[in-house]
């Protein structure tokens, strides 16, 4: 694997990971320590002394790889045991999917009165 292969690579394998972060874990103030914590992890890794070890460059990766596909696959399946399950009530789960139908043709669903 070349350098410019390598690092082309490392950038999708960050970008796969943080977006399924903000995705499956949120973007809310309190939980900016996940994306923080990744940034930081992969500053690191590349200025730090492994850099320049292929062996553990391609470890990291495979790693970070490993953590996206977990986390996407841990959120798919409990997103089908919620489908599946029909004494759960869905409503919130039925309330966000209009809202994402809502917002793909550029509307928004009104807030409902809760007394």
């Amino acid at each position: 694997m070349g350098s410019s292969e390598g690092i082309q690579l490392a950038t999708k394998v960050y970008r796969n990971l943080l977006k399924a972060v903000r995705k499956h874990i949120g973007k809310e103030e309190h939980k900016t320590y996940f994306t923080h914590f990744i940034k930081q992890e992969f500053r690191h890794s590349s200025s730090g002394q492994h850099s320049t070890n292929p062996y553990f460059i391609q470890q990291k990766i495979k790693l970070t790889h490993d953590y996206t596909l977990l986390l996407n696959s841990v959120h798919h399946h409990k997103d089908l045991l919620f489908s599946y399950n029909i004494a759960v009530d869905r409503s919130d789960e039925l309330k966000k999917i209009l809202g994402k139908s809502a917002a793909s043709v550029g509307l928004q669903l009104p807030d409902v009165y809760q007394p």
